[in-house]
């Protein structure tokens, strides 16, 4: 039984980051009070915070205060060692750590990075430090530029000394191992490691974690960017020193290489930028200009005249010296490194045996269904019957980053709507690893089924006075046509909103995909993520003033929403009164949504009219509406008009922190979800899977 792991690394630079974020992410699928700890910090300069630990706390949004979680900056540390104080270290690190224990289920710690100085005595003091706050110890090593006998010896000998003095193991990762030489490699572990270590796992190296960005190049250089200054998350994948002519680096050229060349070689500028705007080469990460020199005014202006410039960075020191600095360019990954971070949980889920880990997690205690828990149960759901999803807005960035998450943690098939060379251009601009090839780009006005899909359109809607041209018209629009997509079976849902209003993604919707049996109206629900539970609000979105019929159908759609997203529907039709005790127009209206609800569905549970705080509070409900199987524990809400429902989700979500996911629109035959015009890259990815997972019940 174990409350926490202590994260040990055996050597510097061994991908820490990888690894604290594929446990604190499998951590939090179990339990929102996930805390993250630092013995001692090694950075708290100018009001900067720990890399590793404002990396987890903004990224998973973990409501901790930053000061809490850790316990002394390096130089205290250092000070009290140096005075054979170790006792008085030791005790103040476990009493901070205690008072984060209190706060949570589990505690992830992150032992001291080891970075130069006595790696045993760094060893030491981290096997220590998890002993005394009674960690389970999980190994961390670095393969690169290492053999695989001796690094399973290595970590026998590491976890077999950590068995020795009393530290619970409960196994070893070894990362950055060569791609190829993985299956060597952990069958080196397994024959040298015993069973009682714990796990094993063995991660491979991956060029876009170890290339840093052209950011962390201009600043760890302290270089001028004179252009692409808002390209600098580009990542720089290799290095190469030009000094040749033209004929003879050309050859040379790799995707996403930085050239270091003299700030003095004007042909070596031209020809590289029109290399890169060539389909016949590769396309560079930028250049860097040595020397301290700058283009000359004619090459200046034909660089701030050309598009496609790549970032152009410029050092004062020399071409062998920028080129050796360069080697010592070190990438500290952010929590606004979404590829990144994307790509160390998919890494970690498929090389970490996580059900292994799981099983010897086993004290962390489930709090209800917690946001995180929510969303890792969505996304596995829609992985389970894979679907596909044609996104509206495909030259949108937002769109294009969620894009690329969704396909490579194939979560669904995709096809992206729009100009295939403007949704090339802006990929390549954003740095998105993307297989358009996995990933269809059409252009509806170009689309060889735009005739078909104009045809289909007039035959539907030619009773609305619609001809043929009109409806040749309307198939170019990306609404129109990712809809009839949706119609035809070519796609099996739409999610589009980002750049286009709502009544413009779901008008076509309305026309020809239309409501499922049973419903006459379409409406909408919010996922209200909050810290132990998923509540379901609906109508926040579309119908204004819903009448009774109208109130009782989004009832029923809404539990059926709850059900098919595994949560059980227990229904409350919002009022400003309880039972039978208010009148008035209003409440009238909901009393009688009710009636035909239960009429309609006599085994659903639903209690109507009730007034918010009897729907939620066991207390009052047992006041106002005793004997009640709905009254403090409804799951499903249902709001009695647009203006409750829209302002009610709202002030939850900013007073509550509640993350809401929606509108989830319900009631049409085929899903076709919008999103809101300020919606993040998470919103999108949410948006569609949920879009996935409604088209597995069609």
């Amino acid at each position: 039984m174990t409350t926490s792991i202590y994260l040990v690394t055996t050597e510097p630079h061994a991908g820490r980051s990888l690894i604290a974020l594929g446990l604190t992410d499998l951590l939090l699928r179990k339990t929102k009070r996930v805390g993250v700890f630092c013995p001692i910090v090694s950075r708290q300069a100018a009001g900067l915070r720990d890399p590793h630990l404002d990396l987890l706390l903004t990224h998973f949004g973990l409501s901790l205060r930053y000061k809490d979680t850790f316990a002394f900056l390096q130089d205290e540390a250092a000070d009290l060692l140096s005075r054979d104080r170790e006792d008085d270290l030791m005790n103040g690190i476990i009493e901070e750590y205690k008072a984060l224990e209190s706060q949570c289920d589990f505690v992830l710690c992150l032992g001291r990075d080891i970075e130069g100085g006595s790696l045993a005595a760094e060893f030491d003091l981290n096997a220590d430090i998890a002993k005394n706050l009674g960690a389970s110890v999980l190994v961390l090593s670095s393969a690169a530029d290492r053999e695989p006998a001796p690094i399973a010896g290595s970590v026998r000998a590491t976890l077999a000394n950590l068995a020795e003095r009393g530290n619970a193991v409960l196994g070893a990762v070894v990362n950055r191992a060569e791609p190829a030489r993985v299956g060597e490699l952990t069958a080196a572990l397994r024959a040298e490691v015993p069973e009682q270590y714990g796990i094993l796992a063995v991660i491979p190296s991956h060029e876009t974690l170890r290339s840093p960005t052209l950011h962390e190049i201009a600043s760890q250089l302290d270089a001028e960017v004179l252009y692409g200054a808002d390209q600098l998350d580009k990542l720089a994948r290799s290095y190469l020193v030009v000094a040749m002519q033209l004929q003879n680096y050309l050859p040379r050229l790799a995707e996403g290489a930085l050239l270091i060349t003299p700030g003095d070689r004007d042909d070596v500028i031209v020809g590289a930028l029109q290399a890169h705007n060539s389909r016949y080469y590769p396309s560079i990460a930028g250049i860097v200009l040595t020397g301290g020199f700058r283009p000359a005014p004619t090459v200046i202006r034909l660089l701030d005249g050309s598009r496609g410039v790549v970032p152009i960075l410029s050092v004062k020191t020399d071409t062998f010296t920028t080129a050796t600095r360069m080697g010592s360019v070190r990438s500290h990954m952010t929590a606004g490194d979404h590829a990144k971070i994307s790509l160390c949980l998919e890494m970690f889920e498929k090389f970490v045996d996580t059900d292994a880990l799981r099983a010897q997690l086993s004290s962390v205690q489930v709090r209800g269904v917690t946001p995180k828990m929510f969303l890792y149960g969505l996304i596995q759901k829609a992985k389970s019957s894979k679907r596909h999803i044609v996104l509206a807005e495909g030259t949108d960035d937002r769109i294009l980053r969620a894009a690329a998450i969704l396909h490579n943690r194939d979560i669904v098939d995709l096809t992206l709507l729009g100009n295939p060379s403007e949704v090339h251009d802006a990929m390549q601009r954003l740095g998105l690893q993307v297989d358009l090839e996995a990933v269809p780009v059409v252009d509806p006005q170009s689309s060889p089924k735009l005739q078909e899909y104009a045809e289909t359109l007039y035959e539907l809607r030619k009773h609305k006075g619609i001809n043929l041209d009109t409806a040749q018209d309307l198939m170019c629009d990306v609404s129109y046509y990712g809809t009839m997509m949706v119609y035809r079976g070519d796609a099996d849902g739409m999610v589009s909103g980002a750049v286009h209003t709502t009544l413009h993604t779901i008008r076509p919707a309305l026309q020809f995909v239309k409501t499922k049996p049973g419903f006459s109206v379409v409406s909408s629900v919010f996922f209200m993520c909050l810290d132990d539970r998923v509540l379901v609000y609906g109508d926040c979105a579309v119908n204004p003033n819903p009448t009774a019929q109208e109130l009782a159908e989004i009832a029923l759609a809404s539990a059926d929403t709850a059900q098919a997203f595994g949560i059980e529907p227990r229904v409350a039709m919002l009022s400003y009164s309880s039972g039978e005790s208010g009148v008035g127009e209003d409440v009238d209206r909901v009393r009688e949504a009710t009636r035909i609800a239960r009429e309609l569905r006599p085994q659903l549970k639903l209690e109507g009219p009730i007034q918010y705080d009897a729907a939620v509070d066991k207390s009052v409900a047992a006041q106002k509406m005793p004997g009640s199987e709905v009254a403090g524990q409804a799951t499903v809400f249902v709001f009695p008009d647009l203006n409750t429902g829209n302002n009610t989700y709202k002030a939850v979500q900013r007073e509550t922190g509640a993350i809401a996911i929606g509108p989830v629109l319900q009631g049409l035959r085929k899903p076709v979800n919008d999103l809101s015009r300020g919606c993040t890259v998470e919103d999108i990815v949410n948006t569609v899977v949920i879009t996935a997972i409604q088209s597995q019940t069609k």
